[in-house]
């Protein structure tokens, strides 16, 4: 992979970035004090060289929840019995595939796993236990933490 360097146009490219994608170019090379033609330029090579790996919309879950059911999000740590790199793939392929599953974490020391996932309801959860969980001979425990409140949440890396 080819190395990349970042000057302070460049970081300031990929914290506006982060702030709003939706951004056009014009408003972006305005906002960073360079010509539309270059802000272009580095941000696809910035792309290129994969320092942005997508850019998505965040939905309100505050506005969506009445609209589609608030759902249930729970942290959920994971013990596995054998810790070899060909059973933590495993756990970790299989769970990468699941859409209840927002995030997945392989953490030391303590569980192996915390998993990030959401749920419509407890037996949402329950069937997602099930088929993530306890079909799994290699689980050794599950711990999961139901959240009541969300106080903050950032996708915000900063680059300054």
């Amino acid at each position: 992979m080819e190395e990349i360097t970042l000057d302070s146009v460049d970081l300031a490219l990929l914290d506006q970035l982060q702030r709003d994608a939706s951004l056009t170019n014009q408003a972006l090379a305005q906002l960073v004090h360079v010509s539309p033609p270059t802000c272009l330029r580095r941000v696809q090579r910035l792309r290129q060289a994969g320092l942005i790996e997508r850019e998505v919309a965040i939905l309100s879950r505050d506005r969506l929840g009445p609209l589609l059911g608030h759902g249930l999000d729970a942290i959920v740590e994971v013990t596995l019995d054998r810790q070899g790199a060909e059973a933590l793939d495993a756990f970790e392929a299989r769970v990468l595939q699941d859409d209840a599953v927002q995030q997945c974490w392989r953490v030391s020391p303590g569980p192996d796993f915390v998993l990030v996932v959401r749920a419509h309801d407890m037996p949402g959860y329950l069937a997602l236990a099930q088929r993530l969980f306890t079909g799994d001979a290699n689980v050794r425990n599950v711990k999961a933490y139901f959240a009541v409140k969300r106080a903050k949440f950032e996708t915000r890396i900063g680059v300054r």
